[in-house]
């Protein structure tokens, strides 16, 4: 991993869910127009499918096919690069047709056939993967899932960049639904060669603490000072998930950022981020 003090942040940011295409194109514009000049590599986010909701009922997105047709003209019409999830090894060809950077899900990062076919793709596209953290890992156990992937990169003779895998931190659960983000793990991860993101609003959430249990709760309170306390701890990256109006969204409204702020956010970050990074280190072994 090459990064240094004046490397642009990689910020991947947009909406939880697709909810229409409407929407879709309306934060894009919006993120680009609040983040043009600021010195950041920026990848709108989106999810054709949730397929962790808490409910059966739940709206989980218009699915691979329609999604990816609504992916594709919001890339068009924006000229932004895209970051993707997918759900099963079987779409990962697909989807990193369109996505610049394919997303494996936090609750399956550990999954061997995951990984495979998240690197294979990537590799044949000259991409980037991006492994979410599991809610029940620790930082040090993504050694194992960064193995995996580099067994997969070597097995194939690529030589890609060197920042073609990232790990995104999400907190880690501690008792029954509250996550915890442990500020030593970004150093962690980066120890295994690999530049390590952080999700601003995925941190904060309360799995099942929303009215009846049904659907996740959050505390979007503490968004921006874990936030703080992750770019002045050495995150590498930004993970946020945005909404014009979160009360209304149709999947993690109680943590989404609201779009209005999302260009002061960034700017808060980047200054943080660059004041951490100009301080000497302390020799302390």
């Amino acid at each position: 991993m090459v990064v240094t003090n004046n490397s642009p942040m990689t910020l991947l940011a947009g909406l939880c869910i697709l909810e229409d295409e409407g929407l879709a194109l309306e934060v894009a514009r919006d993120l680009k127009r609040q983040l043009d000049g600021l010195p950041v590599r920026f990848y709108f986010k989106a999810s054709f499918d949730k397929a962790n909701r808490t409910s059966i009922e739940s709206y989980r997105g218009p699915g691979m096919t329609e999604g990816l047709r609504i992916l594709e003209h919001v890339k068009r019409e924006t000229g932004l690069p895209l970051c993707v999830d997918f759900h099963e090894p079987s779409q990962a060809e697909r989807v990193a047709e369109v996505a610049d950077v394919l997303q494996v899900p936090a609750f399956l990062c550990r999954q061997t056939d995951m990984i495979s076919a998240g690197v294979s793709a990537v590799l044949r596209r000259g991409g980037r993967l991006n492994v979410k953290k599991g809610q029940f890992l620790s930082p040090l156990d993504m050694r194992n899932v960064v193995e995996k992937a580099r067994a997969v990169q070597n097995k194939s003779g690529v030589a890609p960049d060197d920042d073609w895998l990232a790990i995104t931190e999400r907190g880690t659960s501690f008792g029954y639904n509250s996550l915890i983000v442990d500020m030593s793990g970004f150093k962690t991860v980066q120890s295994f060669g690999v530049p390590v993101i952080y999700d601003a609003t995925h941190s904060v959430q309360i799995p099942g603490a929303a009215p009846g249990g049904r659907s996740t709760g959050g505390r979007r309170e503490a968004l921006e000072v874990l936030a703080r306390a992750a770019m002045a701890a050495g995150a590498d990256g930004l993970f946020f998930e945005c909404h014009p109006d979160p009360a209304r969204a149709r999947s993690d409204g109680p943590n989404a950022l609201p779009l209005r702020h999302a260009g002061a956010f960034v700017r808060n970050m980047i200054a943080i981020r660059d004041a951490a990074r100009a301080l000497p280190g302390l020799d302390l072994a």
